[in-house]
């Protein structure tokens, strides 16, 4: 039997909460958007490239949010001392370029486990901490919250069309 990426059951959307509480709430439902997006391909359905040339595929994008978030908030935010998972100083772009069929299980599991990684990172800091970034000055982790939830917007939207290009699903 062929791996396939497992339904996901999303967490009931905050309508209600602090400040924190609900930014923590949209990062969460946005984790779970892309992952209701992929679900039930396999592996060689997620390396499905959008439009070629372009390397953009639903796996690229799992594997550059995994980047994403492990970046902001566990380097740079709570300073731990790691290295970006797929992006490389020679190839930033290498969580799209090299998205494999083989390594999607490994993939997404990968990205599942940084949810908890990058919440724990988070958890101990204000969002009134900051970062002070050589490109952009002193940044706020309120700032890293938003940055954030603007990439899922933008991704899980090209994933939109990815997925309906796949098999005709959609998510309206």
């Amino acid at each position: 039997m062929t791996w396939v990426v497992p339904d996901i059951v999303p967490a009931d959307e905050l309508f209600q909460g602090g400040e924190r509480e609900m930014l923590q709430g949209f990062l969460q439902h946005a984790r779970e958007s892309l992952l209701m997006r992929c679900a039930g391909l396999t592996p060689e359905q997620l390396v499905t490239r959008s439009a070629p040339p372009s390397t953009l595929s639903l796996l690229g994008i799992v594997r550059h949010l995994t980047d994403v978030e492990r970046i902001w908030f566990r380097i740079r935010f709570a300073g731990q001392d790691l290295a970006p998972l797929y992006r490389t100083a020679e190839n930033p772009d290498r969580a799209f370029d090299a998205a494999e069929p083989e390594h999607a299980a490994d993939d997404i599991a990968c990205y599942q486990s940084e949810w908890g990684a990058a919440d724990q990172a988070a958890s101990g800091l204000a969002l009134t901490d900051t970062f002070s970034s050589p490109r952009w000055g002193v940044l706020s982790l309120r700032w890293a919250y938003l940055h954030t939830l603007r990439e899922y917007s933008g991704h899980c939207g090209q994933a939109d069309i990815i997925r309906e290009r796949i098999d005709g699903r959609t998510y309206r």
